[in-house]
């Protein structure tokens, strides 16, 4: 490719990608992380210290989803609009820096799950190297761990706007608050964690290995989500799944 942006949001695939990048292109790759509402505070922290630990160019933009015609609204394409906008300022800082091509970290299971970015991305040509040489997601954990990549056991990373429902609408005041619920979850020990927002509920997904943490700090968990704004907290005995929100879709 000579030359290329990466969209980089820290997370498992990204900075696998960005690792392998920076050592086969070194400066002529450019790793392009987007801040916004929808993306929690700790994750920006992390991609930022790896970026810097690895040396690679690290470029942070704003791209404020909320700002998307018809994205607050929360439809079950809210992802095509957001990264159409992201791929777009990113395509602005490829040509700005005279880099030959925008891309993200897509891996070969992302064509098995309902991923409407796919969409923007294939409209805008950017390339996802990752699914095109078929890496899975457990693939590429072996291949972080063997590189000795802080991420190859990180939990997978979803922005916020995946805990609504889908025709909820979407607050930055709601997604502050789902992030709050979420950091304290990680504060009392917990890894993998999701709190779903169903207006007055929160419904926690953790792994059923977890569900004793969840129990036993169950009082301040309770009151702590009380705070926040939540009047019932519940644990979802089906346990933490990526994409549950997909389960209502038609098959």
């Amino acid at each position: 490719m000579e030359s290329c942006a990466i969209a980089y949001s820290g997370g498992v695939d990204s900075t696998f990608l960005i690792t392998i990048a920076y050592k086969v292109l070194g400066d002529r790759a450019l790793a392009v992380t987007a801040t916004s509402s929808t993306f929690p505070a700790r994750e920006l922290k992390e991609a930022e210290q790896y970026a810097k630990t690895l040396g690679i160019p690290h470029v942070v933009i704003h791209s404020e989803e909320l700002d998307i015609d018809g994205f607050a609204d929360n439809p079950p394409d809210r992802c095509y609009y957001c990264k159409k906008e992201l791929f777009q300022k990113i395509q602005q800082i490829a040509k700005d820096h005279h880099l030959a091509y925008v891309l993200d970290g897509s891996n070969a299971d992302d064509t098995r799950d309902y991923r409407p970015g796919a969409k923007a991305r294939d409209e805008l040509g950017v390339r996802s190297p990752l699914q095109e040489v078929d890496l899975t997601k457990k693939e590429i954990r072996e291949l972080s761990k063997s590189m000795h990549l802080s991420t190859a056991e990180k939990p997978a990373l979803a922005c916020l706007a995946s805990r609504f429902p889908y025709g909820t609408p979407i607050t930055s005041e709601r997604l502050k608050q789902v992030e709050a619920a979420e950091e304290f979850l990680l504060s009392i020990g917990l890894y993998h964690c999701r709190v779903r927002y169903h207006d007055t509920i929160a419904r926690i997904e953790v792994p059923r290995d977890d569900f004793p943490v969840i129990l036993s700090h169950s009082q301040a968990i309770v009151k702590r989500f009380k705070d926040l704004g939540f009047t019932y907290v519940t644990l979802d005995i089906e346990g933490y799944r990526t994409g549950s929100l997909n389960e209502v879709l038609p098959k």
